[in-house]
């Protein structure tokens, strides 16, 4: 059984601490919050026999924890990265791996100077939809994959920390980009590299709440001269917006994590219905089993697997790095209005 240690309590960590009792090969065993009261009522509802720590370094020289999973800010994960790794347990960071390409390649150095696993928790190529998409793609369902546009769009971050731009790294690009860029690299192949960017970016309706952008269309060119259309927005109500559509040379694939076999329109709220439903009654969409729809359960049951192997994962630090470069290349494209280069150091 491997033991984890869970570092936040927050959105993202609930959502793990979720994930992770769909794995039969590892336990929860520790988890860290710096808000006390959130400790205790994590604690109840999710690790009641986990061990509660208010100092990461305290749960990472944890004897009975393995592997750390950071659920974190954006601006906390590189700090968190250096104690799991010099503690020599394995790491799992949350998405984005880093606010720029700079502080990846620092996080990516620190896990291999270190010698510890990492596994970077990209969520959207775990999703069914997306996994039963590229299993027919990888079959040449399609033929040659030539073309793909992938949108991610809500009304905006649960979290306070993600509308600080100067702090998380960005607006939407970085918070939701970063899903649809590793999408794309998924189905193009990872030694197909993106290797220019062009991308637009404004903040249409959140003025008053972040200096980022809240809407943002990104288009990336591969090396072999294929495209991919990547759409971030924070400014799309009524919940969840998750599709793709993949064009090739035999025919095109659509997945739409939004649109499920439960819909109908009530008068009487029924509680939670979906994530960023922004509404609880009317025309509803809930999406059933959220935190497996989105591919959530199945990447912690995929590293835990990994892990226990001593094999790399489907998404690594190394894959975490890529995307914060493709994602500098087009905050540089924002400003310069050109195709950037995407510089990805040897």
């Amino acid at each position: 059984m491997i033991g984890v240690g869970l570092i936040g309590s927050g959105f993202i960590g609930t959502t793990y601490a979720d994930a992770l009792t769909d794995v039969r090969n590892a336990e929860l065993v520790a988890t860290y919050s710096r808000d006390p009261a959130r400790a205790e009522a994590f604690g109840r509802e999710w690790a009641p026999d986990a061990r509660q720590y208010g100092d990461i370094a305290e749960l990472c020289a944890d004897p009975s924890v393995d592997l750390v999973v950071i659920a974190l800010p954006n601006e906390a994960h590189l700090g968190a990265v250096r104690v799991a790794a010099a503690a020599g347990k394995g790491v799992v960071c949350t998405k984005p791996l880093a606010r720029t390409g700079a502080e990846a390649a620092e996080i990516l150095r620190v896990v291999r100077e270190a010698g510890v696993w990492h596994g970077y928790a990209e969520s959207s190529v775990f999703s069914p939809n997306i996994a039963k998409a590229h299993e027919m793609v990888a079959a040449g369902a399609i033929g040659d994959v030539l073309t793909m546009r992938a949108r991610e769009a809500h009304s905006g971050p649960h979290a306070a920390h993600f509308w600080d731009a100067e702090t998380a790294g960005g607006g939407a690009l970085i918070d939701m980009g970063c899903h649809t860029v590793e999408s794309a690299r998924h189905f193009f192949g990872k030694d197909n590299p993106i290797v220019e960017a062009f991308a637009w970016g404004a903040t249409l309706a959140h003025a008053d709440r972040t200096t980022g952008e809240d809407t943002a269309i990104a288009l990336l060119k591969f090396a072999g001269g294929q495209l991919a259309t990547v759409e971030s927005s924070w400014i799309e109500k009524g919940g969840m917006q998750l599709r793709h559509e993949i064009v090739g040379s035999a025919g095109r694939l659509v997945t739409d994590t939004a649109s499920t076999p439960v819909w109908g329109f009530i008068e009487h709220s029924a509680g939670h219905l979906v994530e960023k439903a922004d509404a609880e009654t009317g025309w509803v969409h809930p999406v059933p089993e959220e935190t497996r729809a989105y591919g959530f359960s199945q990447e912690m049951r995929h590293f835990a697997e990994c892990f226990e192997r001593g094999e790399a994962p489907l998404e690594t630090f190394e894959d975490g790095h890529i995307v914060n470069r493709v994602i500098d290349a087009c905050y540089a494209s924002m400003r310069t209005g050109t195709w950037e280069k995407v510089q990805v150091p040897e």
